[in-house]
C-alpha cells in the first residue's frame, strides 16, 4: 500500500528471487518447487537436468575416445614388455614392477568411464575409490622402482651391506604397504559417509545438476592428498638419484614422469575449485588422463623405442655405450 494516499491505492512489488505471483492483486508470493524455476515472475517451469551424457555433450565422447586410445597404447606397451621380458632393457629395473605399473595405468584409463554417463549408487561409490587405489598402486610401483635404483647402485660397492636389501620382497612390501593405506582410507570412507547420486537444485536457477555427492569432502581430499604425497616422495627420491651412473638412469625418466604428475595435480586444485556443475568432473577426468599418460610417455615410450626401433641397442654393452653418448 502506498503511504499518504487513499486506501485503494497500491504499488506493485516484484516477487523475491525464486518466487512467483500468478494472481492479480495478490498480497504474497509463492515459492516454486525445487525441480522448477520461476519464469517471468508469473509461472514455474520444469528445470532442465544436466548430466555428463554421451548424447548431449560431445566432450564426453572425445574423453571416451582418448581414454580408449591411451588404454590401447598402454596395452601395446605391456605386450611389448611381456614379449621382450628377457632383454636387458626390460630387466634393467625389475620387470615385475613394470608389469604392475603398466596394468595400473591401463586400469586408470578405464576408470574414466566410471565418471561418465548418468550417476548410479555403484558408480558414485566406485569412481573415486577405484581411481585412488589404482593410481596409488601405480605411484607405489614407481616409488619401489626408485628405491631399487638407489639400492642397486649402493649394492655394487665392494663389501656393501645393501646387497641384502635387493630382492622381490622389498619391492612387493613397498607396493603393498603404500597401496594398503589407500585401501584402508577408501573402506573407511565407504563405510562412514559414502558418495551417492544427488540432484543439485541450488547451484543454478534454471537447471538441475545430476551428479555424485562425495559424501565426506574431507575423505575425498585425503584420498587425493595421499596420492600427491606418494608422488612428491617418488619425485624427491628419483631427483636425488638422477646423477647415478648411466646403467641405472631410469631415475631420470621417473623424475620427469613425477614432475608431470605433480604439475597436473597442482594445476587441478585451482581448476577444480573455479568450475561448477559437470565441469568439475571433466577437470578431474583430464587430470587422470594427463597424469597417467605422463607416466606412460616418460617411463615406457623410451624403452619401447629401443626395443622396436633400435634393436641393435637391446644388449647390455651396446645399451650402456648408447646411454653414455646421450
Amino acid at each position: 500500500m502506498k503511504k499518504g494516499n487513499y486506501k485503494c491505492c497500491f504499488e506493485c512489488v516484484k516477487c523475491p528471487k525464486g518466487e512467483i505471483s500468478n494472481e492479480t492483486g495478490s498480497v504474497s508470493c509463492q515459492r516454486c518447487p525445487d525441480d522448477q524455476w520461476p519464469y517471468d515472475l508469473n509461472q514455474c517451469l520444469p528445470k532442465l537436468v544436466e548430466v555428463l551424457s554421451y548424447k548431449d555433450d560431445p566432450r564426453v565422447l572425445v574423453v571416451a575416445i582418448f581414454s580408449v586410445l591411451f588404454f590401447v597404447k598402454s596395452s601395446l606397451a605391456l605386450g611389448i614388455f611381456i614379449l621382450f621380458r628377457d632383454t636387458p632393457v626390460v630387466k634393467a629395473n625389475n620387470k615385475n614392477l613394470s608389469f604392475i605399473l603398466l596394468g595400473s595405468i591401463m586400469l586408470s584409463f578405464l576408470s574414466v568411464f566410471l565418471f561418465l554417463g548418468h550417476p548410479t549408487h555403484v558408480t558414485c561409490m566406485l569412481r573415486q575409490t577405484s581411481f585412488g587405489i589404482i593410481f596409488s598402486v601405480a605411484i607405489s610401483s614407481i616409488l619401489a622402482k626408485t628405491i631399487m635404483v638407489n639400492t642397486a647402485f649402493k649394492a655394487t660397492k665392494p663389501g656393501s651391506s645393501w646387497r641384502k636389501c635387493i630382492g622381490v620382497k622389498i619391492t612387493n612390501s613397498v607396493v603393498f604397504c603404500c597401496s594398503f593405506l589407500q585401501v584402508l582410507l577408501s573402506v573407511i570412507w565407504l563405510s562412514t559417509s559414502p558418495p551417492f547420486p544427488d540432484m543439485n537444485t541450488q547451484l543454478y536457477q534454471d537447471k538441475i545438476i545430476f551428479q555424485c555427492n562425495e559424501g565426506s569432502v574431507m575423505a575425498f581430499y585425503m584420498l587425493l592428498g595421499y596420492i600427491g604425497l606418494l608422488a612428491v616422495v617418488s619425485f624427491i627420491v628419483a631427483f636425488l638419484a638422477r646423477n647415478l651412473p648411466d646403467s641405472f638412469n631410469e631415475a631420470k625418466n621417473i623424475t620427469f614422469s613425477m614432475l608431470v604428475v605433480c604439475s597436473v595435480w597442482v594445476a587441478f586444485i585451482p581448476a577444480y575449485m573455479s568450475v561448477t556443475g559437470k565441469n568439475t568432473v571433466l577437470v578431474e577426468i583430464f587430470a587422470i588422463i594427463a597424469s597417467s599418460f605422463g607416466i606412460l610417455g616418460c617411463i615406457f615410450l623410451p624403452k619401447c623405442y629401443i626395443i622396436l626401433v633400435r634393436p641393435d641397442l637391446n644388449s647390455k654393452s651396446r645399451l650402456a655405450k648408447w646411454r653414455q653418448k646421450r
